[in-house]
This record gives structure tokens, sequence and C-alpha cells, in this order.
């Protein structure tokens, strides 16, 4: 059974509340009417996008034009991806580019299309005990901490933000064994197994660095002692895509509505409300459809 026939079983207010945790439910009175008639989309996307406040931003403003509900399973782009080959969602909105073609590429998916992007920067203490602050490249910035054994909090969860983190750490030539080759009061490497903004809970509990896209950072309120020690590497760089679950293999997949939020979200008035989106003088995502 698809998570769409148990929010129609249980009925969609009742659903969303039990998996408060999984889910975003920003609906416009458009929205809302939309999905007493059945006219809603489930779209799997990351925690990043959700815990920026990016959805909350954006979704109303497609409901209201659309007329279309649309509610977010929040979770790491490995679990989107898996959602969307078992066809437990409609559209896909996720940040793991090689993963994206290549869910494509074995016909789970429909017409990739990138939407926006922003970066990666590393959140560390502001005692900088690894000294990356000033290191000229991402990788130095790894080798450093590891040398140091500083802690490091990884979001561990086969998210987008996971496996940049992973490549990073091997362009460093750093492999996952080294990572984890510390045990008990030895061990600087800690895996959550958790989303963008508990994990960087972890990290301000522990005063260590991470691995966090921009958007969360600048979204998240918990910092203590928490700052941005290092940021710049183009290697840093966040692409985004859309992806349309494939209704061929899935036919109860939503395809007239998944292609109208995928046609608004590349199109000029998504993309500009996207680049609206900003906290303080900040702008978090930048529009990139083509």
């Amino acid at each position: 059974m698809r998570i769409a026939d148990i929010v129609k079983g249980l009925g969609a207010a009742v659903f969303f509340f039990l998996l408060s945790g999984l889910f975003s439910a920003q609906a416009t009175q458009a929205g809302q009417a939309g999905e007493r008639d059945g006219n809603f989309i489930l779209i799997a996307s990351t925690t990043s996008t959700e815990q920026s406040g990016l959805f909350a931003h954006i979704l109303p403003r497609f409901e209201a034009a659309s007329g279309i509900g649309a509610r977010v399973v929040a979770v790491g782009t490995g679990q989107a991806l898996r959602l969307g080959q078992r066809g437990d969602a409609d559209v896909l909105f996720v940040h793991d580019r090689i993963a994206e073609e290549r869910f494509v590429a074995e016909g789970f998916g429909v017409g990739r299309r990138d939407v926006m992007y922003n970066d990666f920067v590393i959140i560390g203490p502001r005692s900088d005990p690894a000294a990356i602050a000033q290191l000229g490249d991402v990788g130095a910035a790894l080798r450093a901490i590891a040398s140091a054994r500083a802690a490091f909090v990884s979001r561990g969860d086969d998210s987008g933000t996971h496996k940049a983190e992973l490549r990073l750490w091997a362009a460093a030539g750093i492999d996952s064994a080294q990572l984890r080759a510390d045990r008990g009061d030895n061990r600087w490497y800690f895996e959550t197994g958790s989303g963008m903004g508990p994990a960087l809970n972890s990290a301000a509990e522990l005063n260590a660095y991470l691995l966090s896209d921009r958007a969360t950072w600048l979204n998240f309120s918990n910092r203590r002692d928490l700052t941005i020690a290092f940021q710049g590497d183009p290697r840093l760089y966040n692409q985004y895509g859309v992806i349309l679950v494939n209704p061929a293999r899935h036919p109860h997949v939503k395809e007239k509505l998944g292609r109208a939020f995928i046609d608004w979200i590349t199109g000029p008035d998504g993309q500009a409300a996207i680049a609206a989106y900003r906290i303080g003088n900040d702008q978090l995502f930048f529009p990139n459809a083509r």
C-alpha cells in the first residue's frame, strides 16, 4: 500500500499528525480544498529543504496558483529515492545528482530537472581546534580534522549531504574504515543517522565539526558555540533536482499533478519564489532550472 492510500484511509490530518517528524504540512486554503478532492501530490524530499524553511515559503504559493495540495515527506535523499522506487511518492526533490541520474536510468523516474543550488559549509567550534579556517581547500580541512582527532558529527543516514561528505573524505585520502577505526574514549567521528537539524543539534552538544548545507545552518537557532569554520571551496557546490516518479512503472502516480508542480518550480514563478526566500540579508537558494 502506498503512502497516499494510507493518507486516504486515515484522513490527512490524523496521518500527518502521527508522522509529524517526517512530514511537513504547509497548505493554503486552495491546497486544503484540493486535498479534500484528492487533488494533491506527495513530494519525497531532503530534510534540508524542509528544515531550512524553504517549503513553508514556496508551497503556499504553488498551492494558491494551482489549487493542488502538496505534502512533503522530509527524509534523506537516499530514503527519498527508495520511496520513489516503491511508488510511495509522486515527485522527488533531492540533491545527489549521481544517484538521481541512476534512478532515472534504471526506469524509476522521468525527466530529472535542475531546480536550484546552494553550497555546503563545515560548521565547527569558534575555537577551531583543528585550525581549518585559513586552509586553502576542503581536503586539507578534513585532513586537519582527522589528524587532530577533533570531534566530527556525520549524518550517517545515506542522505545527499552524507554522500557528499563521504566523497569529500575519500577525495582527501581518508576512507570510511579510517573514520570509524577509533572507538571508546578515542572516538572522534560520530554518526547520528539523523536529518540535518538533529545532526546540527548533536554537533552543538559535542562542540564538534560537521558538514551542513548553508540554508539549514542559516535557519538553525541552537548554535551555541558553533560557527562556519570553512567555506568557499568549489567542491562544496550543492545542486538540487526534481524528478517525476515513473507512472509507467507505478500507474497510481499522479502524473498530471506531479508535472504541474515540476513545471511551476522550474518555471518563472517557482524560480522567483526560490530566489525570494531569505533569512535576514541572506539568500538561501539560487534558482538555476534548465
